[in-house]
């Protein structure tokens, strides 16, 4: 596994209250989130950046409000036409 060093400022963590534990696993998830979300990445391989398994990743983007399925109504149409 490979290991990146990130420096931040220390007033990052006072203003999020968090401890850079807790700041690093939201920062992985919404890395994961985003990148999801824009179709760069796979939900296994989002589920993986963000340490999560695949049910919990599915829960975050539940809470985030991220559409899990996304439908082209044009194309969903046609199908249903030539049927």
């Amino acid at each position: 596994m490979a290991q990146l060093a990130l420096e931040l400022p220390n007033e990052i963590f006072s203003s999020r209250r968090q401890s850079p534990r807790l700041f690093v696993r939201d920062l992985r998830l919404a890395a994961a989130i985003h990148w999801y979300a824009r179709g760069e990445v796979s939900m296994e391989k989002a589920a993986l950046i963000a340490d999560l398994d695949r049910n919990d990743f599915l829960e975050a983007l539940a809470v985030q409000k991220v559409d899990v399925f996304s439908v082209d109504l044009e194309s969903l149409q046609s199908e249903l036409h030539h049927a």
